[in-house]
């Protein structure tokens, strides 16, 4: 506990049986509940944690599960009521798991084994959903393959203790040792998600879009909905395009980047760039509508869809022309030239227009 807010780490762990107990025993004082996620393990991860629940020294801060809390029905509380009954209800939405410990209200170390293995989305998704229950005011995610420094993460909690943001993810891209220390396809691969990441998300500052460093406040787990939490790598980009549809305020802290430490990591950039790149093309799409028309009516709505409709109207003329080109002797009329012309760049004008005012939106929502 800092400053009287509660803290939690959420450990997601598919086959750590050799440095999971490290990670847990070098969680710093002041994180009160370490909750393991046990994704369908097929090696020892979930005996190792078992021992740790089991030993003695497992004593942590005594807490209690808000969705047992009974609120008598007054005049004006429905609206709490309602979402209340609702929380108590979305347990059915996350993947079949058990929570392995006899007393968590006053265990330190808390295992919530899944039946099977769902994906690292998945497993940090149930375990925000025990902290939102219990109501653990700042909730921080370190990985359990020992890739993570915890001597920086009173530093990734301080602005949510402080409430300073909603959420603060680490850096890795913008340490003096990155371009040495982080593998080239990596470094590549990371640049290009981020790229695309800010423009999905809305969060046009952000890089090192990957990291899975961060921590988010009681506030912004009520906020998205975390049950649909994208289940396996692309979690963290899922999780900034909800954030920003919540009007959520981000901060990024610098943080080291730590290979050969520990477990290799199981991501694949080759494997996962091109799904995770779906993905934001639909949360795009997503956000503009959810955040843009529904919630709140901007005219960079109306700008995104005119500069993708009159280029969309564009691209039989530009295949036209290419044929031509392609053909020795033959020439494209001028007519088919200059409606090209004119829809192409009037399709694109209005994308770096919709972008600026999208740009302009959202620095309110990136805190430096």
């Amino acid at each position: 506990m800092i400053n009287n807010q509660t803290i939690s780490v959420v450990v997601p762990a598919y086959n750590e049986e050799s440095q999971i107990e490290k990670v847990v025993q070098n969680m710093p004082d002041f994180v009160d509940k370490i909750i393991v996620v046990n994704d369908g393990s097929t090696d020892k991860t979930l005996d190792v944690v078992k021992k740790l629940i089991d030993s003695p020294q497992n004593k942590g801060l005594e807490i209690s599960n808000k969705l047992n809390t009974i609120n008598e029905p007054k005049e004006y509380n429905r609206a709490e009521q309602v979402l209340l009954e609702k929380r108590k209800e979305e347990l059915k939405f996350f993947p079949e798991s058990e929570v392995v410990n006899e007393n968590p209200e006053s265990n330190r170390v808390i295992l919530i084994n899944l039946k099977k293995n769902s994906g690292v989305g998945a497993a940090v998704a149930r375990g925000y959903k025990w902290c939102l229950d219990y109501g653990i005011d700042c909730v921080a995610k370190m990985d359990g393959d020992g890739q993570m420094d915890p001597s920086e993460l009173k530093a990734i909690c301080m602005p949510i203790v402080n409430k300073e943001v909603d959420y603060v993810k680490g850096n890795r891209l913008i340490h003096q040792s990155a371009w040495y220390v982080i593998p080239r396809i990596r470094f590549l691969g990371n640049s290009v998600l981020s790229i695309f990441t800010k423009i999905a998300s809305g969060y046009w500052h952000v890089s090192d879009t990957q990291t899975a460093f961060s921590a988010i406040s009681n506030k912004a787990l009520n906020a998205i909905p975390i049950h649909k939490i994208y289940k396996t790598y692309g979690y963290p980009n899922d999780v900034l395009v909800k954030l920003n549809i919540s009007f959520c305020t981000i901060k990024e802290i610098e943080v080291k980047p730590i290979y050969e430490v520990g477990e290799s990591s199981k991501m694949k950039i080759g494997k996962i760039i091109f799904p995770i790149l779906w993905l934001l093309t639909k949360s795009f799409i997503k956000r503009i509508w959810i955040k843009y028309l529904f919630k709140d009516f901007h005219p960079l709505f109306i700008l995104y869809h005119f500069a993708f409709l009159l280029i969309a109207l564009a691209i039989p003329y530009a295949i036209q022309i290419a044929d031509n080109l392609s053909k020795i002797g033959s020439k494209t009329p001028n007519d088919v030239l200059l409606v090209f012309m004119f829809l192409f760049i009037s399709g694109f004008q209005s994308l770096l227009f919709a972008m600026w005012m999208d740009i302009q939106d959202n620095n309110r929502l990136y805190k430096t």
